[in-house]
């Protein structure tokens, strides 16, 4: 059984390092890490942190309202497809509307949009390129 909590910031570098970072010239740690509107969520499998992912109070251009940004969800190879990624968007979906946020939003890898669509999210806008990281969609929830 998988069990979301609440961590910190630093409990999310390791598995960001592994899973988005590895052999990449880009910084594991972001700006608004440690925010107070922060959330930083870990999935937990026999009390072994597998998945991390963080919420940041964050405002898109393109959308109106209370706005999060949901950053660097990832998910331990091992462990991809039980369902870690998306009981934390659950979680966080409750957080986020006890905060009366309208919309969450994120940069999505290609290889992702098909997970963020079967979790409510939509596509907004074209394809962008991130260097060293490839090509991503904005997508967007509204809470």
């Amino acid at each position: 059984m998988i069990q979301i909590k609440e961590i910190s910031a630093e409990e999310t570098f390791p598995i960001r390092l592994e899973v988005l970072r590895k052999n990449i010239p880009l910084p594991y740690e972001f700006d608004g890490d440690f925010d107070k509107e922060t959330i930083h969520l870990g999935a937990f499998k026999n009390d072994k942190l597998i998945a991390v992912s963080s919420f940041m109070k964050a405002s898109n251009k393109n959308f109106e309202g209370n706005q999060y940004q949901l950053r660097g969800m990832a998910t331990l190879k091992e462990y991809q497809g039980f369902g870690a990624g998306k009981l934390m968007l659950e979680k966080a979906a409750q957080i986020l509307k006890e905060k009366n946020s309208q919309v969450l939003w994120c940069n999505a890898r290609i290889a992702a949009v098909e997970f963020y669509k079967k979790q409510g999210f939509q596509t907004f806008g074209e394809k962008f390129e991130i260097s060293y990281v490839g090509e991503h969609y904005v997508m967007l929830k509204e809470m």
